[in-house]
């Protein structure tokens, strides 16, 4: 049955709900080839996955998640995701989860999906046991940390089991210099099903897409990001982030259930930005992130890294709706540092549970 959907996309013929449904199905089986697996996985990345596809995928893959038990009142209110889908290769420090811990502090409920690292040297799950927060939660308890806390991170291979039964059909794809689907399908995968994300994405090109599949999924709110990594005297090719960039003009999608979809290039000369280079933003491995995270919320750090973690903030504050602007989400994230509020919810966070 495999073979028949890898042919249909040999000849540029889409997938409709129904058969991606079937094939999410075979490709979490452990009996079918993982050479087949490879063989369709790397002809839906040459047709090129719809908005329509990537959705289908998406709704499939969540509907086999581990599923999380919210109290109805946790799930009444926002719940915000902060997350790149990974693969710029830039290796700088765990920007997104630095914003999470920040939204957490300001009183936003914060479900943080991730896992180790894949292309950087350090994952969200790396950095934060390094922090000494934990990213062992059981369901259960995730959902009470995220309803007391307002934090709880959500461990992608606890919550997709499944997945292992494609890994050897990824790495093959790999091999043969193929990206798939599931390059991008991660920050549409959070268990808990969160509201409001801030998505960052490696290319300006899937800024609008990854936005239209996250408002098909019933995102309340939304914003996808790529940001332009090369310094304003940088000659070099562009280079993209899968976070606002603080060096240079941002591409920007966005939806809001009361003001519609909307694309746009975000300009930082608003903000009151320190000059920097990629180099200023770079990381190194769990234990260095998790220095400059600390150094961060407690109010340390105060150069580029701090600049580039309160641009992303002012964006998920604002899509939190706890701003009302990217400038106030700015101000407030500052606020946040500044008044302590940040290295206190690290604390909390770091104590027993």
């Amino acid at each position: 049955m495999l073979e028949a959907f890898t042919k249909q996309l040999a000849a540029s013929k889409h997938l409709t709900d129904a058969q991606v449904r079937q094939v999410v199905d075979l490709l979490v089986d452990e009996s079918v080839p993982a050479v087949g697996k490879a063989d369709f996985l790397c002809h839906l990345a040459l047709k090129g996955e719809t908005v329509a596809e990537i959705a289908a995928f998406a709704r499939a893959l969540l509907e086999k998640s581990v599923p999380v038990p919210l109290d109805s009142e946790t799930r009444a209110g926002d719940i915000l995701d902060v997350c790149g889908t990974g693969g710029d290769r830039m290796n700088t420090f765990n920007i997104s989860t630095t914003v999470a811990l920040i939204c957490a502090a300001a009183g936003v409920a914060v479900a943080k999906h991730g896992n180790r690292a894949i292309t950087s040297q350090a994952g969200s799950a790396d950095v934060l046991e390094a922090l000494e927060i934990r990213t062992d939660l059981s369901p259960a308890e995730a959902a009470r940390s995220l309803r007391e806390r307002r934090f709880a991170f959500f461990f992608a291979p606890n919550y997709h089991p499944a997945f292992k039964h494609i890994a050897i059909a990824r790495k093959l794809c790999a091999e043969r210099g193929q990206r798939t689907i599931f390059n991008f399908l991660g920050p549409l995968l959070n268990p808990v099903r969160p509201t409001v994300q801030l998505v960052g994405v490696p290319r300006p090109d899937l800024c609008e897409p990854m936005a239209r599949v996250l408002q098909s999924l019933g995102a309340r709110r939304a914003m996808v990001v790529c940001g332009n990594a090369a310094s304003r005297n940088d000659p070099e090719q562009p280079k993209h982030l899968d976070e606002l960039s603080t060096l240079g003009v941002n591409v920007v999608a966005e939806f809001y259930q009361e003001r519609g979809f909307a694309t746009s290039d975000l300009p930082v000369e608003q903000f009151p930005l320190q000059t920097a280079s990629l180099a200023d933003l770079l990381g190194g491995d769990r234990e260095a992130n998790a220095r400059i995270v600390r150094s961060v919320l407690e109010g340390k750090e105060r150069g580029p890294k701090r600049d580039a973690v309160l641009l992303n903030a002012a964006a998920a504050l604002f899509v939190a709706g706890r701003a009302d602007s990217l400038t106030a989400g700015w101000d407030l994230a500052a606020s946040v540092i500044d008044s302590g509020q940040a290295r206190r919810k690290l604390e909390e966070l770091v104590g027993p549970y």
